[in-house]
């Protein structure tokens, strides 16, 4: 098992009953990391990198101590960020310029990404822990900008991160969603929780090779929570079933499973 994960066997759904599911929904709702980009591309690694380069330099540690810090503070706290502007009064600005400071050049144009969210009906957004520069360069390289209504950032949820209550209630009065006519699609299953009590559809997109994902809901064990209503690892060809786009690439394979939870 790659990273260790165990994996669930899950059953192909046809695609009619998986539309079914979403054929209320009129807005839809992205985490970006890990979730709107594959996790193969490893982007997160280069985020990961800095942030370790950011405390290590802040605190004049050596990296393995730093390591230590930054993983800590992300677990406990949902964003290594929220660790150290309470713990020690951080700059959020100086940390995000810092670790966002990476190369996007590798991540490629995603044409069947494209097509299935043109088949959506309603409104898109990001919703990102990340910032808007971030999540802008990201689907700049992927060729979906002109599909995302919005980005609502860790700025505008002034630095309190998802999973808190409050940075959902201050989305959902800057969107002006309705939740029961919405979806989210996240790859930090807690990160669901909430979506799920204001009445949207959740959908966790879990791969291996989302490390720390992956560290996350192996810790808390809510991939198993009645808040996560479908797991997929593979978004592209899960919104591709729901939009009836999946005619235009290739067909589903095995290696792209989705599990009804509802």
């Amino acid at each position: 098992m790659s990273g260790g994960v165990q994996r669930r066997s899950r059953a192909t759904r046809p695609a009619a009953d998986l539309s079914a599911h979403f054929s209320h929904v009129r807005e839809w709702v992205f985490d970006l990391d890990n979730t709107l980009y594959p996790a193969h591309y490893r982007l997160f690694d280069q985020i990961d990198a800095r942030m370790g380069e950011y405390i290590a330099r802040l605190f004049d540690i050596d990296r393995e101590t730093a390591r230590r810090i930054q993983k800590d503070y992300f677990y406990r706290y949902g964003t290594t960020l929220r660790g150290l502007m309470k713990e020690h009064g951080a700059d959020p600005h100086a940390f995000l310029e810092y670790v966002h400071d990476i190369d996007y050049s590798h991540i490629r144009p995603d044409p069947a990404l494209d097509a299935a969210l043109a088949a959506l009906p309603g409104r898109k957004w990001v919703f990102t822990n990340g910032t808007r520069a971030h999540a802008e360069a990201v689907m700049q390289q992927l060729g979906i900008t002109h599909h995302v209504d919005e980005v609502f950032d860790i700025v505008d949820a002034d630095f309190l991160p998802k999973p808190f209550p409050e940075t959902y209630a201050t989305f959902l009065e800057r969107t002006r969603i309705h939740p029961r006519r919405a979806a989210m699609f996240e790859d930090i299953a807690r990160n669901l929780k909430e979506p799920h009590e204001m009445g949207m559809r959740t959908v966790l997109v879990d791969h291996p090779d989302n490390v720390d994902g992956c560290c996350i809901n192996d810790r808390h064990g809510d991939r198993d929570a009645p808040y996560v209503h479908f797991i997929t690892d593979d978004l592209g060809s899960f919104l591709r079933r729901i939009s009836g786009a999946s005619l235009i690439t290739e067909p589903q394979t095995s290696d792209s499973p989705v599990e009804e939870r509802t």
